[in-house]
């Protein structure tokens, strides 16, 4: 199984390094014109939709807590409930109905959208009824390569990779197992694994005519070194846009320090040159909805009545 080199330094800010283009349709161009997550100008103008309908993961991330009913919190992993797939279209109606300026239908968990078969019936459903909507996925990308061609049928043309190494002796510290053909992997090996999988994964979608976004958890001390190596790789193998997102302290990862806004910055900075950065990210929600800074989820949830059994 080929590997990937391993880095323990920052490269210098290359001084002749050239971002890869990626070739898109003009059908395409106005998608992602219109895509929150991966147009900074669309974030004002245009919003995303996110069906819950996902709760299994076949990954443990050490920075991962995921909650199913929740309303207090506003990061990825958490919702205030999880939807079966004809309640998830009749959330689409409802909130399409009264918020128009939503182009996107996303599925980003809570847990991941490929472990989870409700993903494909979810979409197949708001195909049919919303035939011009674009779709997305937020996936970790261990079966991307096993289920692309399950996205190709039912229509997802833009696609978001979480990766937080290429280097599977640092992937190793940010993932506590996998769960792969029916076998949990640990160390290394689940790294290994993990890796390859989500290259093959990328390879496909990037081939396919997908728009690719990376999503990279900065964790100060562990790969806080090694994303520009990232970035450089995902280049070549032309990702369009990356997200580095701070660590958020839980889990197993609650000890550690999160990166500072600055610090955050430096590793955009160095990342930028090989990879267009995404930089309005807000980690938002598995239920989110409306405009990036805006969700209308957790408002919608704290609208509803209380009612208590007697």
């Amino acid at each position: 199984m080929k590997e990937c080199p391993k880095s323990n330094e920052m490269k210098e800010r290359p001084t002749n390094g050239e971002m890869k283009e990626c070739p898109m349709s003009g059908e395409m161009k106005r998608k992602i014109a219109e895509h929150p997550c991966f147009s900074p100008e669309a974030q004002h103008l245009f919003g995303r939709l996110h069906l819950p309908v996902a709760p299994s993961c076949n990954i443990q991330c050490n920075y991962c807590d995921r909650k199913f009913d929740c309303v207090n919190e506003s990061r990825p992993g958490v919702t205030s409930e999880v939807l079966l797939p004809p309640d998830a279209l009749k959330r689409t109606d409802e909130i399409l109905k009264q918020n128009p300026y939503i182009k996107v239908v996303g599925i980003a968990g809570p847990g991941d959208p490929l472990d989870n078969d409700e993903t494909f019936e979810t979409f197949r459903l708001v195909r049919e009824k919303y035939p011009d909507a674009t779709f997305c996925v937020s996936t970790n990308g261990l079966l991307l390569a096993d289920r692309f061609d399950e996205l190709i049928a039912v229509g997802v043309e833009t696609l978001t990779v979480t990766m937080n190494a290429a280097d599977p002796d640092i992937q190793k510290q940010i993932i506590d197992g996998i769960y792969y053909d029916g076998k949990r992997y640990e160390g290394r090996e689940a790294a290994v694994i993990l890796i390859e999988n989500q290259l093959k994964g990328i390879q496909k979608a990037v081939e396919a005519g997908m728009t690719v976004k990376i999503n990279s958890v900065l964790i100060p001390g562990i790969n806080d070194k090694h994303l520009i190596e990232l970035a450089e790789k995902m280049n070549g193998m032309g990702v369009y846009i990356m997200n580095i997102m701070p660590l958020i302290n839980q889990a197993a990862f609650v000890d550690i320090t999160p990166p500072t806004e600055a610090e955050r910055k430096a590793v955009q900075d160095a990342c930028a040159p090989y990879v267009k950065q995404m930089r309005h990210c807000r980690q938002c929600r598995s239920d989110a909805y409306g405009l990036i800074g805006k969700d209308l989820s957790v408002e919608r949830k704290k609208r509803e009545p209380d009612f208590k059994k007697l």
